[in-house]
């Protein structure tokens, strides 16, 4: 059951009326989950919550709920006031969920979402008789510009009345309040009425208000596109102060002037604004876009992530060409989610035919092999639904690329500049290691380029398999002093911190350098390294390093890696397998199941551990382990239930549009099966 705690409402806040209404609801069939805690994260952890609540009530499963969860409650700001609408997710019957919410607690109103969508509970607000609120009731006007709507997305806002169109101008009359006007700024411009007069005085208190920091004025996008719009020199002094941020900005009014500035703010280093300069450009020169993203990878430098960033805009204008020429490949207005999936079907085909296509450069090539790769299970599944294609060429394609992947593929690796979470979604496709991808990974390491991040990833992959030897040691003890020791989360990664590694990496190798290493460690600061300090034991292991390890795991200290960095000590020392060591702690006193539970399942390969600060259930190598364990036959009945156990409640199964790499169906079923099988 969760347990609200850590919520920072005042005494009369609309938090704590909120809530106040909201621990009175219930009966008839529905529950109102307690407000969330930061472990209520997403819609399925609501669920989850849901049947823990129910199971200790002992309440029918099939019971009505509603909850809200931890990014729902980012509508309420640190004072508990409510800056924007509460979504209220449920579950159950939407009538008796209607019914049991009502109409909301006083002051506040409930408006119901369709049977698919979450219900929006906000402030009531009063409106005269055009529809206007009072300028300074901040609920009523966010009210008012939701409805009229402020943002790019509207594709046709609907065109303003006289009134609300006076009412924005006279928000925006002298003095300006800087803080409080992008949205009226952004509702004008979107209908582009904000005027020459307007805009100067914003460009100016601006200007003068965020000086240095221009970036951080929520209206600098709509005033930069009005200062295009008009034609005003002082738009290309603002674009090159907003630098990347302006490209969306200059692609929405395209000039040579325009593409210059994007391509030189590309050849900078900025990926984000190839998109826009791949829109630009064939505005201008090239409507074809495989001719156009030709032109523009010649230019590009060898970066593998900006290719992806002109291969992914590509795909998005070949999937908008393609929707264009078949709008009734899918009913978007009757089936959005059937429309959408068969967009991305296509999408996905696109990557897959582009691995192979002679037309683009290799570097396209390669960035599309790497976009499939995950894909083509999805593309063969869905090739019946790619209006004006036939099954065979879809066939043919995956057969291609198939044959074509790994000779693409080879030497080349992930962004290590990237979305960290990414890494780990792709973390199980290097359980192990061809000669290209050692290669790959030790040229990485001896990048000067490489940053923290990259060098944990790729010096943890060639420590683990055995591949990190004196030469990425010595590529690396320069660095150490003045990067190394700087402060890096591993919490919900694969890997650790590279110091720890390079420490483990040295030990091993009785280089000369292990004595400096292990000194630093042992000062008392920097303090974010006492926490990990122990896991360097795994390094040239002894018993002394065991005993000291084994004292902490059993005095209830907060594990980062303790028990499992133990666990592979010991097998190190017994010379066993680490799987045999776990399995003689379960039931062992001191040692917390779900910590053990998820060491089990993290050392079910030893040349690979998933060092993950807890079972993660979204993830494809997690369950690959999980099953493993749980079909162990060198295993105790006790230790193969844990791995099933871990099998049954991975995301696989209980929420599969969650798992990332997305699942085929037939990867879906083929996991039913296996769970099936062992019920």
């Amino acid at each position: 059951m969760v347990v609200l705690v850590g919520l920072t409402a005042q005494r009369h806040s609309d938090l704590s009326r909120i809530t106040a209404w909201w621990r009175g609801l219930g009966g008839d069939g529905f529950a109102a989950l307690p407000p969330p805690t930061r472990s209520r994260y997403t819609q399925s952890d609501g669920h989850e919550d849901a049947a823990e609540l129910f199971a200790a009530r002992g309440i029918a499963g099939g019971a009505s709920f509603a909850y809200w969860h931890w990014q729902s409650h980012a509508a309420f700001d640190r004072s508990g006031a409510l800056t924007g609408p509460l979504y209220l997710h449920w579950g159950g019957d939407h009538a008796t969920v209607a019914a049991g919410l009502g109409e909301g607690p006083p002051g506040y109103r409930i408006v119901s979402g369709s049977p698919q969508g979450a219900f929006q509970l906000d402030r009531v607000t009063e409106q005269d008789a055009d529809g206007l609120p009072d300028p300074r009731d901040e609920a009523g006007v966010r009210q008012f510009l939701d409805r009229i709507g402020t943002s790019r997305h509207h594709v046709s806002p609907a065109p303003l009345t006289g009134p609300e169109e006076r009412w924005l101008h006279d928000r925006l009359a002298s003095p300006v309040e800087l803080p409080r006007v992008a949205g009226f700024a952004a509702a004008l411009e979107l209908r582009e009425a904000l005027t020459p007069d307007e805009t100067s005085r914003l460009v100016a208190a601006w200007q003068e208000e965020y000086a240095g920091r221009l970036s951080a004025w929520p209206g600098r996008r709509p005033v930069l596109n009005a200062l295009l719009r008009q034609e005003r020199e002082e738009a290309w002094d603002m674009a090159a102060a907003l630098g990347p941020d302006a490209a969306d900005a200059l692609a929405e009014h395209p000039s040579e002037r325009a593409l210059a500035a994007l391509r030189a703010m590309v050849l900078a280093g900025a990926d984000g604004a190839v998109p826009a300069w791949f829109r630009t450009h064939r505005t201008l020169h090239e409507p074809d876009p495989l001719a156009a993203a030709r032109t523009l990878s010649e230019q590009l430098p060898a970066r593998p992530a900006a290719q992806a960033a002109l291969l992914a805009a590509l795909r998005t204008a070949v999937t908008q060409d393609w929707r264009t020429a078949h709008p009734d490949a899918d009913d978007g207005a009757a089936h959005p989610d059937a429309d959408r999936a068969t967009a991305q079907a296509f999408s996905a085909l696109t990557a897959v035919r582009f691995a192979t296509d002679d037309r683009l450069p290799h570097p396209l090539r390669v960035a599309a092999a790497r976009a499939a790769y995950d894909q083509v299970g999805h593309v063969r599944e869905k090739a019946a639904r790619l209006t004006g294609i036939g099954e065979a060429e879809v066939f043919a394609a995956a057969d291609r690329y198939e044959a074509a992947r790994d000779g693409l593929l080879a030497g080349t690796g992930p962004d290590l500049t990237g979305r960290e979470g990414g890494l780990c979604d792709i973390w199980h496709r290097y359980r192990t290691l061809s000669p290209a991808d050692i290669v790959w990974l030790r040229d990485r390491l001896a990048d000067p380029a490489t940053g923290i991040q990259g060098i944990a990833f790729c010096l943890e992959l060639l420590h683990a398999h055995g591949e990190a030897g004196e030469a990425e040691l010595l590529a690396l003890l320069p660095r150490w002093k003045k990067e190394l020791t700087k402060q890096y989360r591993t919490t919900y990664t694969e890997w650790r911190h590279p110091l720890v590694t390079l420490t483990c990496l040295a030990q091993d190798l009785a280089h000369p350098a292990a004595d400096d290493l292990l000194a630093w460690w042992a000062k008392p600061k920097p303090l974010w390294k006492a926490p990990v300090r122990l896991l360097t034991h795994l390094g040239a292991p002894d018993e002394t390093r065991a005993a000291e390890l084994w004292e902490f795991v059993v005095s209830g200290g907060h594990d980062t890696g303790h028990l499992m960095t133990w666990v592979l000590l010991r097998a190190r020392l017994d010379g066993t397998h680490p799987l045999h060591v776990a399995e003689r702690l379960i039931g062992k006193p001191g040692i917390r199941e779900y910590v053990l539970h998820r060491v089990l399942i993290g050392v079910a390969d030893p040349a690979q551990p998933l060092w993950h600060y807890a079972l993660d259930p979204r993830s494809h190598g997690w369950w690959q382990r999980a099953r493993e364990v749980a079909d162990d036959p060198r295993l105790s009945a006790g230790a193969r239930a844990i791995g099933l156990k871990a099998a049954r409640e991975h995301y696989i199964i209980r929420h599969p549009d969650q798992v990332r790499p997305a699942l085929t169906e037939g990867e879906r079923s083929e996991a039913r099966a296996w769970l099936d099988a062992r019920s």
